[in-house]
This record gives C-alpha cells, sequence and structure tokens, in this order.
C-alpha cells in the first residue's frame, strides 16, 4: 500500500512575509526555487504513481523544479479562499478586530468578501483523498499545493475535523508523509526536506 505525500509549495514573497495568499497567483523567490530543487534528492526514492498539483503557479513551478511530473492538475488544492483577508497578515488583521485572530478559530472575513469555510476546504479536500486512497495500491500519490489546505487535508485523513490543521504547521518548501499503522490511517512523517 502507497503512502501519500502532502508537499507545500517553495517560498514566496508572501508566504515569507505571513501574508494569506490564495487567488493571487506569485511566482517562487529564488530561495523558492533552490528549496524546490533540493526536493529532487529528497524525494528520489519514491515511485509516484500520481502527482497532483494545485493550478497555482507556485505549485506547478515546484513540481517543475522538483522533477516531478504532474499526472493531473488538481482544482480541489487550490488555497483555502481568504476573502477579504487576501493578501493581510494575521498580525494586521487581529490590529484591525483589537483581539487575537486565527483562520482555525474565526474563519475568513464575513460580508461582501466572505472567502470560504473550514468545512468547505474539508469538503474539497475529502474529494481529493478519496480519489487518491482508489490509487494508493499502485503506489504512492503526492499532492503538491498550499499551507492551509494540507493542514486541512491531512486533518481529515486522520479523521479529524478540518480545525484541527491548527496542529500541522508546515514551513514552505516542506513534506509530511501520510500512511498506515495497522489499516489505519497515521502521519508518519512531517516537515521534511
Amino acid at each position: 500500500m502507497g503512502e501519500i505525500v502532502v508537499l507545500r509549495h517553495g517560498q514566496t514573497e508572501w508566504s515569507r512575509s505571513g501574508q494569506h495568499t490564495s487567488i493571487t497567483d506569485l511566482p517562487l523567490l529564488p530561495e523558492g526555487e533552490e528549496q524546490a530543487r533540493s526536493l529532487r534528492t529528497s524525494l528520489a526514492d519514491r515511485s509516484f504513481a500520481e502527482v497532483w498539483v494545485s493550478p497555482r503557479q507556485r505549485a506547478r513551478r515546484t513540481a517543475e523544479l522538483a522533477g516531478l511530473v504532474p499526472t493531473a492538475v488538481e482544482q480541489d488544492l487550490v488555497e483555502l479562499d481568504y476573502g477579504g483577508y487576501e493578501g493581510r497578515t494575521t498580525v494586521e488583521i487581529s490590529q484591525e478586530l483589537g483581539r487575537v485572530w486565527s483562520i482555525w478559530v474565526d474563519g475568513t472575513i464575513p460580508g461582501d468578501s466572505p472567502g470560504e469555510t473550514l468545512a468547505d476546504v474539508g469538503k474539497r479536500v475529502d474529494r481529493v483523498l478519496a480519489r487518491a486512497r482508489e490509487r494508493l495500491p499502485s503506489g504512492d500519490v503526492l499532492l503538491l499545493a498550499h499551507g492551509h489546505v494540507l493542514r486541512i487535508l491531512t486533518a481529515r485523513w486522520l479523521g479529524l475535523e478540518p480545525a484541527a490543521g491548527a496542529l500541522f504547521a508546515m514551513p514552505a518548501g516542506a513534506y509530511g508523509i501520510l500512511g498506515h499503522e495497522h489499516a489505519r490511517p497515521v502521519l508518519t512523517g512531517w516537515a521534511l526536506h
């Protein structure tokens, strides 16, 4: 039985500054390109039955530099839509609200640009996981995407609510491994380079 490798794209300007990035399609920084190239060595011993990549250029470029050949561009792997909080940092949002804000507790901005809820993203990643599980008998499945969506996906793999993604911080250019122990879904590696 294969494993699911969840890979976060390399560093961008906004991932470095902590700005929430969903629909804004930023390129990798030189540092992010180097992170992606270094993944060639880290992932060299794995044989992937599938490589599914978010359509955002930061994910597609990471795949290219890491020597990964996508078998599908997967819309369900796009980052959580932050709505009116796109491009803003947690510190900025907290200052505006006069209290500590968290995507995991408070969700996205209410009003005209609400973005997605954690439950919405949970439904998306549940679809991805259902398809990935079907492919695991053929080998490993790599999912190359973004920080929050991969954290929610990991929570759902483990049978947890989407908000439990708060427990799985993942730096840019790192990956995790979702596997099995005694036929139960487990986390077998995290924040690897």
